[in-house]
């Protein structure tokens, strides 16, 4: 059976088309009256809701357009970050056009479950593929909406130290002091403690000094103390601090704590380094640094 029907459509394609005879057909007042009749219903049926669909889309496109501006406008007047800005509002326009797309097909009569299902399962199946930018995404967000540091910030987190050069989506960058250039995932930062160094004013410098236990404590404090007054970097307020810390092993640890700017944290700390080693032996007080002793015993072998 299946044999003899291939063989009649074979027979049938090697036929040649008469032309001319179709064109005859389609020309039969008959059949063009028929074929109007035909248009004319299908217009009648689906004219009124192509024109829906197409009014629904553009209604709904300059209705996005609208929701995005004014998302932009809120945005701007809460002072909020410019990228922050333009990912929000991206992103409402995208949802609300997807939206008027899936409205628009409904209206011709497509069902759009079947699209609603696939677009679930796509996004499911790339939030599983991307969960780890993802993740440093929904960082990325987070510390740009609550600025735990800006850019010109010292930070020490996920274990670098540097100033923020850029906050990106997923990524941050930091330059660190001996000009190397961190780039550090979001995620990271979003799940370590954040140290910044330049949120404050202000910073103590501690510093300890060790002299020996025979050592004048006194005369200690005061060359401790003309040190600090000298420095005109250092704050008045709050009061330098300068006192026996601890007793330790082999030195007497004197503690001396001022407050300076931050921006002058690291010179005053290196500047009182090197003029309170120079002080203090100008002044003959030994700075003790840790010794051992080595005793030797003959031990007389048995004859």
């Amino acid at each position: 059976m299946a044999a003899e029907t291939a063989r009649q459509a074979s027979e049938a394609a090697s036929q040649p088309v008469d032309v001319v005879a179709q064109v005859s057909e389609l020309m039969d007042p008959d059949k063009s009256a028929q074929l109007m009749v035909q248009a004319k219903e299908l217009a009648l049926h689906y004219g009124p809701k192509v024109l829906a669909a197409i009014a629904i889309f553009y209604v709904g496109k300059w209705l996005s357009k609208w929701a995005r501006g004014l998302t932009v406008r809120m945005m701007k007047k809460a002072d909020m970050d410019p990228m922050i800005i333009s990912f929000v509002s991206s992103m409402v326009y995208i949802g609300l056009m997807v939206f008027v797309a899936l409205a628009a097909l409904g209206q011709l009569g497509i069902q759009t479950t079947s699209f609603i299902a696939v677009l679930g399962a796509a996004g499911l199946a790339v939030g599983l593929a991307l969960q780890g930018s993802l993740a440093n995404f929904a960082a990325g967000f987070l510390l740009i909406i609550f600025r735990p540091f800006k850019v010109g910030d010292v930070i020490e987190a996920a274990g670098v130290t540097g100033k923020v050069e850029s906050i990106q989506i997923f990524t941050t960058t930091l330059l660190t002091p001996d000009n190397k250039t961190i780039i550090v995932p979001n995620a990271k930062l979003g799940n370590d403690n954040i140290i910044n160094y330049s949120t404050q004013e202000t910073r103590r410098v501690d510093i300890t000094v060790g002299v020996a236990y025979d050592s004048d404590l006194k005369k200690v404090r005061e060359v401790l103390e003309r040190i600090v007054r000298e420095d005109s970097r250092i704050l008045e307020d709050p009061a330098p601090l300068v006192v026996v810390g601890e007793l330790a092993d082999s030195s007497i640890n004197f503690f001396v704590r001022v407050w300076v700017k931050s921006a002058d944290y690291w010179s005053v700390f290196f500047d009182a380094n090197e003029t309170i080693k120079n002080r203090l032996d100008e002044a003959g007080i030994e700075i003790p640094y840790p010794t051992m002793d080595v005793n030797l015993r003959k031990v007389e072998q048995p004859a």
